[in-house]
């Protein structure tokens, strides 16, 4: 296995570059691409790194944790970093998980759209038994958190149970046929993604399934619907987020 350095291609010129870091990572995913980096070959220093691209240290280490975060690269300390053998093998999953993503970005940009008004509904028209029902599925969802097993069926059974309590089977009948792909991580494994520990991932989410309960119980319906719309949306950009650390690597 060769400890050479080769020559880099030229930072590609970016119209939308999101941040410093990423403008790196696309760099190095593009000289994977094209050979310039081939497995086992030893990445620039730091300092030369830092140099191509005008960043800062800091940049330049969170690029290359998410490269490794992506199975592109690895650290051995005290020599350096270096391209692993299934780069190129591992650039084609992230294409293929591009291609769900969008898929599950689609699908929640629809449930905005639906489930803020069936919140909105459901704290106007919900009855004290629905309540309870919503409640277990909640405790459900906070029980598995902290197991092993998916709280994927339980999160499921919450929006359905508010799609109920809307006393319109058709935002039912709309839920009830996407089935589990209502849920990010039911397709996706959200929080590697992003880089996020799963349990404090998962916590987040409870919270804000929480505050949707809270304001259906109140019979509020507009921080119902602000709660379920806080949610969505940030299922949505954490999604987002991921999408942009992966179109990186591909680049």
């Amino acid at each position: 296995m060769t400890t050479t350095t080769p020559a880099l291609a030229l930072p590609v010129q970016r119209k939308k570059q999101r941040n410093l870091a990423q403008g790196v990572i696309e760099n190095i995913s593009h000289n994977i691409q094209i050979g310039s980096l081939k497995p086992g070959d030893k990445l620039p220093t730091e300092s030369a790194i830092m140099e191509m691209h005008g960043v800062s240290r800091t940049v330049v280490r969170e690029a290359i944790s998410h490269l490794q975060a992506s199975g592109l690269v690895e650290t051995r300390h005290g020599i350096g970093t270096f391209i692993l053998d299934q780069a190129s093998a591992n650039l084609g999953k992230i294409a293929d998980t591009m291609l769900t993503m969008r898929d599950v970005l689609a699908v929640l940009e629809l449930r905005i759209s639906l489930e803020t008004e069936a919140a909105w509904l459901a704290a106007s028209r919900r009855t004290d038994e629905q309540m309870v029902a919503i409640h277990e599925a909640l405790k459900t969802m906070q029980h598995k958190t902290n197991t092993e097993n998916s709280s994927v069926d339980a999160d499921v059974q919450f929006h359905l149970l508010i799609a109920q309590a809307t006393d319109n089977r058709y935002f039912v009948e709309i839920l009830s046929h996407l089935g589990n792909t209502i849920i990010p991580r039911a397709r996706l494994n959200t929080a590697s993604l992003v880089q996020d520990d799963a349990e404090k991932y998962l916590e987040r989410v409870n919270r804000e399934h929480e505050d949707i309960y809270d304001a259906i119980l109140r019979k509020d319906p507009e921080a119902a619907r602000a709660a379920m719309r806080t949610h969505l949306s940030n299922s949505r950009e954490r999604l987002r987020k991921a999408q942009d650390l992966m179109e990186s690597a591909r680049a």
